[in-house]
């Protein structure tokens, strides 16, 4: 499966909503987009993760290396609506502690 991503500028900060699956073969694309967000607005990036299905390591890799330059802007970056099959990822990994994670409501 690919991945869609729809970006928003609401005038304070950005909305990126994820469908699909990031991974090696989408992730280099993903970053880039999230990158170049921050040449258009310089703002806190919210990351709807709703749709998202699937994750692996070269994903997590690109979420970091976005995550990093976002925060040398001094901005965040904010995953809403992860799924537990993906928050177990995090987890695994740490990133939780690195990111601003919440999951789904009621989930």
């Amino acid at each position: 499966m690919d991945l869609a991503i729809e970006k928003t500028f609401d005038g304070e900060c950005w909305r990126v909503s994820l469908q699909g699956e990031i991974d090696l073969y989408n992730s280099a694309e993903l970053k880039s987009q999230l990158i170049q967000l921050m040449d258009e607005h310089i703002a806190d990036i919210y990351v709807d993760c709703k749709w998202l299905d699937y994750i692996d390591s070269t994903g997590l890799g690109t979420l970091v290396a976005a995550f990093k330059n976002i925060k040398s802007h001094d901005k965040g970056m904010h995953l809403f609506n992860v799924k537990p099959s993906i928050l177990k990822l995090f987890r695994i990994t740490n990133l939780d502690k690195v990111f601003n994670i919440s999951a789904p409501k009621g989930g």
